[in-house]
C-alpha cells in the first residue's frame, strides 16, 4: 500500500524557478563539519555500514556545520507551518515538501535562507557521491530530491515498514532536537530496525518476512544523521512513540520532547543524469515484488484464518428454541434475547449493516470476566515476544509490517484445555461465541445465514500494538467485536458524562428514568445502560479528558478505499473531510459490534498509546456467510449501490439504543 505520493523532481521548474543543487565541491564541504570528507573518516563509515545488523545501516554524529543547523531549525520554528497527518501508519506533524522551496515567493523564501543552504548540500554531488561510497548503493540523484520536515510531540509514531516505493535507494534521518538539551532515550522516539527471518519451504524456496521485535535502537540526537540502503522485504523500520511525561511540569523540563528531523530518501539517476539506466525503476519494482512474494511469506503471517463450518439452520425461527434460551442466558443479558429487542436489532441492522450493542454479557458473566482481565494486567507480561509464547497462554502476532498483538484461538476437536488454561477468556472463545444458539441468535439479529466461522481473542498492549489498513477478498462477511477492555479513559465522548449519570442513579434508584436524550429509544423510558466496568467509580487518574483520551488510539475504524491509485487510502484525520470513514468503534467495555463488510472495505485498529490506561482486549470474530443480499444487489457496509445499507450517517453511527436492560436482571 502506497503510504506517500511521489515528489516533484527538484530540478523541475516550478512557478518559473528551477531548483539549484550543483555547488563546488570546496563550497559542500563547508556546510559539513570540519573533517568528514577526510578517507579515514570516510572508511570508518564504510566498515561501520558493511558490519552492521540487522541489516546494513551507519549513523553520523555531528554531520553538519553546528552553526548551519542551529540556524535552519531557528527558521523552521519561526517561519515553517505544519500540518497534522495520521493513517493506520503514523500520526505526526509535517512540513511540505522541501524539494518545493524554490517555487516561494522571494519574501519568503528570504526567511529561509540556511534551510535551502542545507537541502542543496545534503543533495550535491560530493555528498551524494560519499553516501554511495558508504552504502555501495550506485549512484543518486541530485534532481529528484525527496524530503520533508517531520515533528514528532507526545504521542506520535511511525509503525513498521520498509520504505520501498518507486526510485527510492537510500532512507535518511538528519535530527534537529534542541540542541542544547539532550534527547533521552527513555522519552522515545527512536528509530528502531527489524531483524528479518528466512524460511525455506518444502520447495526450497526461501521466504523473509520481518520478526516482530526490533534488535537496533537508535535514539535521537542533535545533528545526527541515521541512513541506509532501501531493500524490499529487508529495510523494516518504525519510529518509536514519543511518551508523555507524566506531568505538565515534567514535560516543560523536558522542553516539549519534540522530535524534529529532516526525513527523505536519496534516489536512482532520472533521466539526464549521470548513471540513468533506461527501464531501472520499473525493473527495481518487478523485482521487489517478486522478492516480496517468493517463498509466499504470507503463509507463515500469525494468526491464520481458520474458519470452521457448519450446519446451517433451514429456518431461523425454527431454529431458534428454547434450550437455546436457556443457554445464551448464562451469558447474555437477558432483554437481548426478547422477540420485541430482537426485532429491533434486525430492523436497525437491516437499515445500517452495523450495530453495536452495549452492556451485552450478563452481570454475573462479565464481573467473572473483568475481574480475571484486571489481575492478568496487574501481573504484566515480558517485553520480549519468544518469553511471552514461553511463559504465557498468548501467542505473539507478525509480521509487524501487517499488525501487532497478542492472540489466543479457540481449541481445536481433537484438543483439550488444562484446568490452568481455563478462563473466561477461553470460555468465550471455546463455547459461547461458537455455539449453536449464539449463531441462531446471530441469524435472528442480523438476518444472515452463518456458514462458518473464526474467533479469536486479542490483547492490544498499550505503547506497542495495532493493525493496519487490510481488505478481505470475496463475499461479504458479518464480522463480530466483543469490547471487553474495562479500564477507563478511551475516547468515547459519552463515557465521563454517562459514569456521572450512572452515579445519580445509584443514589436514587426509585426515581423515573429519563428519556433517552438520543430519541433512539423506540418508546422506551430508558435507554440502555452505558458500559461501566463492575460499576466502579473513575479515580482521578482514571478520568481523561476528551481531548487526551482520543489520543490513546486503540479504536476500530472500517473505512472506504480510494479508487486513485496514487493516493494512500488509509489516509484519515489528515484533514476536516471525514467523508470515507464508515464506522468508527471506541475501544469498551462489554459491547458488541456487529458489521456486515464489503471485500472493498479497509479496517484498522488504531495504534494503541503507551498513554492509555491499560490494554485494549476484545473478541474478534469472522462469519462468513450465505451470499443471499449480495446476489441481488448488494447489503454490506460499504456498498454503494444498496439503497438501505450504504455509508452510514453520523446517527447511524450511535449504538443502538431501542430497548431498556434492566441492571436486575440476571440468570445463574
Amino acid at each position: 500500500m502506497k503510504r506517500k505520493a511521489e515528489t516533484q523532481p527538484a530540478g523541475k521548474a516550478i512557478n518559473g524557478k528551477k531548483a539549484k543543487t550543483s555547488l563546488p565541491t570546496e563550497e559542500a564541504q563547508k556546510r559539513f563539519r570540519d573533517g568528514l570528507f577526510d578517507k579515514k573518516v570516510l572508511d570508518e563509515y564504510t566498515t561501520e555500514y558493511a558490519t552492521s545488523s540487522p541489516y546494513k545501516h551507519a549513523v553520523i554524529h555531528e554531520l553538519v556545520s553546528d552553526k548551519l543547523l542551529r540556524s535552519v531549525r531557528d527558521e523552521v520554528q519561526a517561519n515553517v507551518q505544519f500540518t497534522r497527518k495520521e493513517t493506520d501508519i503514523y500520526k505526526i506533524d509535517q512540513s511540505g515538501d522541501l524539494a518545493n522551496l524554490d517555487g516561494l515567493d522571494d519574501e519568503s523564501l528570504a526567511k529561509l535562507p540556511s534551510l535551502l543552504s542545507l537541502r542543496d548540500a545534503i543533495y550535491s554531488e560530493t555528498f551524494r557521491k560519499y553516501i554511495a561510497d558508504i552504502t555501495g548503493c550506485g549512484p543518486l540523484s541530485g534532481r529528484k530530491t525527496d524530503m520533508a520536515i517531520n515533528v514528532y510531540t507526545p504521542g506520535c509514531y511511525l509503525l513498521c515498514h520498509d520504505d520501498v516505493i518507486g526510485s527510492r535507494r537510500v532512507s535518511y534521518i538528519l535530527y534537529l532536537t534542541d540542541p542544547d538539551q539532550p534527547w533521552q532515550a527513555e522519552w522515545g522516539g527512536s528509530l528502531r530496525l527489524f531483524p528479518v527471518e528466512e524460511i525455506k519451504n518444502k520447495d526450497g524456496e526461501v521466504a523473509r518476512t520481518p520478526l516482530p521485535d526490533p534488535v537496533k535502537v537508535i535514539p535521537p540526537a542533535w545533528n545526527q544523521l541515521s541512513f541506509f540502503a532501501v531493500q524490499p522485504g529487508e529495510s523494516f523500520h518504525d519510529v518509536e512513540e514519543v511518551y508523555h511525561a507524566n506531568t505538565k511540569e515534567q514535560l516543560a523540563e523536558n522542553g516539549g520532547r519534540v522530535r524534529m528531523a529532516i526525513s527523505g530518501w536519496f534516489h536512482i539517476p532520472q533521466p539526464g543524469e549521470d548513471g540513468f539506466v533506461q527501464g531501472e525503476e520499473e525493473k527495481n519494482a518487478k523485482n521487489s515484488s517478486l522478492m516480496q512474494l517468493q517463498g509466499n511469506p504470507a503463509q507463515y503471517d500469525a494468526p491464520q484464518a481458520v474458519p470452521v463450518k457448519v450446519t446451517r439452520p433451514k429456518n431461523a425461527e425454527e431454529a431458534f428454541e428454547e434450550s437455546d434460551l436457556d443457554y445464551l442466558i448464562k451469558y447474555m443479558t437477558p432483554s437481548y434475547l426478547t422477540p420485541d429487542t430482537l426485532e429491533q436489532i434486525s430492523e436497525h441492522f437491516e437499515n445500517t449493516s452495523s450495530i453495536s450493542l452495549p452492556q451485552i454479557l450478563s452481570k454475573k458473566f462479565s464481573e467473572r470476566l473483568e475481574n480475571y482481565i484486571r489481575e492478568q494486567e496487574k501481573a504484566g507480561l515480558p517485553k520480549n515476544s519468544k518469553e511471552i509464547e514461553k511463559s504465557t497462554q498468548w501467542k505473539v502476532a507478525k509480521p509487524p509490517h501487517k499488525h501487532a498483538y497478542l492472540y489466543q484461538n479457540p481449541t481445536k476437536a481433537d484438543e483439550l484445555r488444562t484446568s490452568q488454561e481455563e478462563s473466561p477468556i477461553t470460555e468465550l472463545i471455546d463455547n459461547f461465541l461458537p455455539s449453536r444458539p449464539f449463531r441462531n441468535w446471530l441469524t435472528m439479529a442480523t438476518g444472515c445465514t452463518i456458514e462458518a466461522h473464526d474467533i479469536i481473542a486479542r490483547r492490544f498492549r498499550r505503547g506497542n500494538d495495532y493493525t493496519l489498513a487490510t481488505g478481505h477478498e470475496g463475499n461479504a462477511r458479518l464480522e463480530l467485536n466483543l469490547g471487553i477492555t474495562p479500564t477507563y479513559g478511551w475516547g468515547d465522548p459519552d463515557e465521563v458524562d454517562e459514569t456521572a449519570e450512572d452515579e445519580d442513579e445509584d443514589d436514587d434508584d426509585d426515581e423515573e428514568p429519563e428519556e433517552d436524550p438520543k430519541g433512539k429509544g423506540k418508546g422506551k423510558a430508558k435507554a440502555i445502560p452505558k458500559e461501566k466496568p463492575g460499576k466502579k467509580k473513575k479515580s482521578v487518574s482514571e478520568s481523561a479528558d476528551k481531548e487526551d483520551a482520543e489520543d490513546v488510539g486503540g479504536h476500530e475504524v472500517y473505512m472506504a478505499g480510494d479508487d486513485e491509485a496514487d493516493e494512500d487510502a488509509a489516509v484519515y484525520k489528515s484533514s476536516n473531510d471525514e467523508d470515507n470513514i464508515l464506522f468508527h468503534q471506541s475501544t469498551a467495555w462489554n459491547k458488541l459490534t456487529l458489521v456486515l463488510r464489503d471485500a472493498g472495505i479497509l479496517k484498522f485498529v488504531k495504534y494503541v498509546s503507551r498513554k492509555a490506561p491499560g490494554d485494549r482486549w476484545d473478541i474478534s470474530g469472522v462469519y462468513d456467510i450465505e451470499d443471499e443480499d449480495n446476489e441481488e444487489g448488494g447489503a454490506s457496509l460499504g456498498n454503494g449501490e444498496s439503497s438501505s445499507r450504504g455509508v452510514l450517517d453520523e446517527s447511524e453511527e450511535e449504538e443502538f439504543n431501542g430497548f431498556s436492560a434492566s441492571e436486575d436482571s440476571d440468570s445463574d
